[in-house]
């Protein structure tokens, strides 16, 4: 599904307050990285078969002590990284994407993706570029569904300030 059609039942508000749920947070990709030209309401979205998003900022820190002032900690940076856990569905676009030899064998510039992060609620977020690693790319007991394990980190600049526009 692309984002686009995604966001046909949502009205994103600023001014919204309240309570989130993590189904309030999307994650979409662009599964054609290789083409410059492609809009963020094209992007697919990471949410068939996916039973778990988790959103980690990944502190970097640096532990200094100091004469009587004692231990000392300072965030130098952050690795942005997204962990989604789920079921194997093939004819997903995203899965299908991930899951091809060409990202599954791939390294370096092969394997990094655009990406948007932002609530639905609000449509603030953030966008930015990712680097896919695949832990699993089916697992689990006989009778059971095919258990997937991927991690999309921040590769190059850090993220920028995004906010969904329908129009973008």
């Amino acid at each position: 599904m692309k984002l686009s059609e995604l966001m046909q039942g949502y009205t994103p508000s600023p001014d919204f307050e309240g309570w989130v749920t993590n189904d309030d947070f999307v994650l979409a990709i662009n599964t054609t990285p290789e083409t410059n030209s492609v809009k963020e309401t094209e992007y697919h979205v990471v949410q068939l078969g996916i039973e778990g998003l988790d959103a980690q900022m990944n502190p970097i820190t640096v532990d200094k002590t100091y004469i009587r002032a004692g231990q000392s900690t300072q965030r130098t940076g952050n690795q942005r990284s997204f962990t989604i856990s789920g079921d194997r569905y093939i004819g997903d676009e995203v899965q299908d994407y991930i899951f091809s030899h060409a990202i599954k064998y791939g390294t370096g510039n092969k394997v990094i993706t655009d990406y948007v992060y932002f609530c639905l609620l609000t449509g603030k977020g953030e966008k930015g570029k990712v680097s896919i690693i695949i832990n699993s790319d089916g697992g689990g007991n006989a009778g059971e569904s095919a258990a997937i394990d991927v991690e999309f980190r921040k590769v190059g600049d850090n993220p920028t300030e995004y906010t969904y526009s329908a129009g973008a």
